[in-house]
């Protein structure tokens, strides 16, 4: 078994419980709130910003010039790919520039990117991919599971955000990741092991928290 697979094992109640929860369900079925999504897109763009610095620390912690090569791509691929969503909706729901540079990250944003960012700072190449690792496979996987809703990828709002996680872009962006973990987790101990599934664990509760967050609108 790979080491991803071990990981997907340790958090899979987490993972589907996403499936379930009314804010991403509201995607899928066209239902939610737009309200709640707009919070959603501020609180999610402050928020990739600090992930695309977690990527941009894998520049400097990765060992070869393929390596740094692939997390540099991933700060483009999140800069100028993922967040060409977010900016798509912005412009739909009428959020200007303005109005993102006065918004504050909530305490679960905050807690969750400087989790994150702390881990990568303190830990090796290795603790930092895991950190990485959550928020980009459950999204697909999110994707995955939405679009067998009948009708939701070609939603005329909601169909785009589902469209954007399953796209073959971002698949192949979320394999490298995947790949890179279970490549750098090669030969590792038990202790090694339980270090990182405990980072995963970690993130996957904050993905939950964050779904919550946006649902509630909770600063």
């Amino acid at each position: 078994m790979k080491f991803t697979e071990e990981l997907y094992e340790s958090v899979k109640d987490i993972w589907e419980s996403y499936y379930e929860h009314p804010f991403v369900k509201g995607i899928g079925e066209g239902t939610l709130e737009v309200d709640k999504f707009k919070f959603y897109m501020i609180q999610d763009y402050i928020y990739l910003l600090d992930y695309a610095k977690v990527y941009a620390l894998g520049v400097v912690k990765a060992d070869t010039e393929e390596v740094m090569q692939g997390f540099s791509s991933m700060v483009n691929a999140i800069l100028n790919g993922e967040m060409s969503i977010h900016r798509s909706y912005m412009k739909r729901l009428g959020i200007t520039s303005e109005e993102i540079k006065a918004s504050k990250a909530s305490i679960t944003n905050l807690s969750y990117t400087h989790y994150m960012l702390a881990v990568s700072h303190n830990g090796t190449l290795k603790e930092l991919a895991v950190s990485l690792l959550a928020c980009m496979w459950s999204y697909m996987e999110i994707g995955k599971n939405l679009s067998k809703i009948p009708g939701s990828t070609e939603h005329e709002f909601y169909g785009e955000w589902v469209r954007g996680y399953i796209s073959e872009g971002y698949k192949k962006d979320t394999y490298w990741i995947i790949d890179l973990v279970d490549e750098l987790s090669k030969n590792m101990d038990n202790h090694q092991k339980e270090r990182l599934k405990d980072i995963f664990i970690n993130t996957s509760k904050y993905e939950y928290m964050f779904w919550d967050m946006a649902y509630n609108k909770e600063m």
